[in-house]
């Protein structure tokens, strides 16, 4: 072989997408053409990219008018890779996020404010960064510096990751940092854990939760939907949400999460989440005691809210029984946040 076959394996998904540095193509080609795994690596991370490119923009029709959240939803459902049922979403969050991202691109606002102290490019910067973990958990990088291999707490990790590629991603441009985040992005969609149940049913522990990767996947998805949201807020570009059977597999598992945030001791809520697609109900808190507050939230306000992105004070919402308890579990929802 002409060159090292673990450094090619990490330059594969820029190759995809296009996207490599200079000089990395003159040691890619001729090992690609030497090694037979790597070259069928290359053919399905290309495959995958072709997915989500999708059809060019002027064959996939966008409704004229104010009516752009329709534009962005159609030229998302061109664009989503077919993955399992658990990768789905995510492959559906990365769609939407290009999808919006090239009328960011179109019209010049990549330092247009959008959350925290992040414009647009810092905050595709900040996907690029939140997604690594798992990206090396599959495999797929190596660890780095702020992975918390030293036993660093999940957080401080995790901000300081951010850190690390906000300052490198600042250096670039903003086309290259899409296209880096692209082809990671790529490189998660072709794992063979985006496309088999069972190898996605191994856990692992990131983000200080143990749970099965294809719970990480949810993750991976939940951060693109919020952070497009956050995005097409700023520009006043309305974001669809996401296709009703992704988001109710968001709705779950960000019930699973607040379920361990309030733990058993806190008073027993029943909670329903009803909107587009049905209706599920919970009990929430101690199973021991009466329930004492019934809750009901729309899907997306739920997810919102779980997200940071509402206030608890004002999310819409039906409470029959204590407020107080309520409240509570209302509160304790926006405080899980990380994003």
């Amino acid at each position: 072989m002409t060159t090292d076959h673990e450094a090619v394996r990490e330059l594969l998904g820029a190759w995809a997408f296009g996207a490599l540095m200079p000089g990395d193509e003159r040691t890619v080609a001729p090992h690609l053409a030497d090694c037979d795994p790597c070259a069928a690596e290359a053919g399905r991370l290309r495959a995958t990219v072709g997915h989500l490119d999708g059809p060019p923009l002027a064959d996939v029709p966008a409704p004229a008018g104010r009516d752009r959240a329709l534009g962005l939803a159609l030229r998302t459902r061109a664009a989503t890779p077919r993955t399992a049922s658990h990768a789905a979403p995510y492959a559906a969050g990365v769609a939407g996020l290009q999808a919006l991202l090239r009328e960011v691109d179109e019209h010049g606002r990549w330092d247009t404010p959008v959350v925290h102290d992040w414009d647009v490019h810092d905050t595709v910067a900040h996907l690029l960064a939140a997604d690594e973990p798992l990206a090396v958990r599959l495999g797929l990088r190596a660890p780095g510096p702020c992975d918390g291999v030293d036993g660093t707490p999940w957080r401080v990790a995790w901000a300081a990751r951010t850190e690390r590629v906000l300052a490198r991603e600042r250096a670039r441009t903003p086309a290259q940092t899409v296209a880096s985040w692209q082809a990671q992005a790529a490189d998660l969609l072709s794992s063979p854990e985006a496309h088999d149940a069972e190898l996605a049913g191994r856990t692992t522990k990131l983000m200080g939760a143990r749970l099965p990767l294809s719970d990480h996947f949810l993750v991976r998805a939940f951060e693109a939907w919020v952070h497009t949201d956050d995005i097409g807020r700023a520009l006043d570009i309305p974001a669809p949400p996401p296709r009703t059977p992704h988001l109710w597999q968001l709705v779950r598992l960000a019930v699973r999460t607040l379920e361990l945030a309030l733990g058993s001791k806190a008073p027993a809520v029943a909670l329903t989440v009803a909107g587009e697609g049905g209706e599920m109900s919970w009990v929430l808190g101690s199973g021991a005691e009466p329930v004492s507050a019934e809750l009901v939230l729309d899907p997306v306000d739920f997810c919102l809210l779980m997200g940071g992105r509402v206030d608890p004070e004002v999310v819409p919402r039906g409470v029959f029984g204590s407020e107080a308890a309520a409240g509570h579990v209302l509160t304790r929802a926006a405080s899980s946040a990380w994003l």
